[in-house]
């Protein structure tokens, strides 16, 4: 057997984030997805994270995933063997990122969670997918199932997020750092400032074509650089 996995979905999304990858990763591996929508804070989710998964594991994380990833790191860098940061930053929130989260926490607590839904949808994925009506369900069908509540912790989570920049040149395990080359919410500048940070152990890969969802946007390129991270 061999080391196990831990990944850990992004905001609105469950283990269906990473479907495309499963039938490669799991063969002879144990595979957890962590729960990222029943804790309001980073914090507590990594403690509960941590409370279930292996002693030891390679751990991926996709956009909130990966600043409940750094969080990880924080927390108990001892217990990763590897890294994979998808389409995330190191970033802390800001006054301006928070006002729209603010914004759409303010629309599902009215009880128009469609309507968050849908702006997200605009951000989510490139251009060219905007039309991708199968894509689009599966997206949709992932928040329904995190929930207006589930969200609301995951925006609260995110939005009391610290830096992370200050503790990625400690970072001294093997890291991809992937992101789409049209990802609109957490750009390659962002990506490119994390492997930056971390130095020569971090591989940066950019996804042509592909926006904030890389999993699903670019399936087979995604497997294929996880499967080379998990060597």
């Amino acid at each position: 057997m061999t080391e196990p996995l831990v990944l850990i979905p992004g905001l609105n999304c469950d283990a269906r984030l990473y479907a495309p990858q499963w039938p490669a990763l799991a063969p002879g591996r144990s595979v957890m997805v962590a729960h990222n929508d029943r804790d309001e804070s980073l914090g507590a989710l990594v403690g509960r994270l941590l409370a279930a998964a292996p002693e030891r594991f390679a751990l991926c994380g996709l956009s909130m995933g990966g600043y409940a990833a750094f969080e990880v790191m924080r927390q108990a860098p001892q217990r990763v063997t590897r890294l994979a940061l998808l389409d995330t930053t190191a970033k802390p929130p800001t006054p301006e990122t928070n006002a729209p989260r603010e914004q759409m926490i303010a629309l599902a607590e009215k009880g128009a969670f469609d309507n968050v839904t849908t702006l997200l949808w605009q951000k989510l994925v490139a251009p060219s997918r905007l039309a991708d009506e199968e894509l689009r369900l599966l997206v949709r069908a992932m928040a329904e199932t995190v929930g207006p509540e589930g969200f609301i912790r995951q925006q609260r989570a995110i939005m009391g997020r610290p830096d992370s920049r200050p503790g990625l040149s400690a970072i001294a395990v093997p890291t991809l750092v992937l992101v789409g080359e049209e990802d609109a919410i957490t750009p390659p500048a962002e990506a490119t400032e994390i492997a930056q940070g971390i130095g020569a152990q971090a591989r940066l890969v950019i996804l042509p074509g592909c926006g904030h969802l890389a999993t699903l946007e670019q399936p087979e390129a995604v497997t294929a650089e996880l499967l080379a991270w998990l060597g």
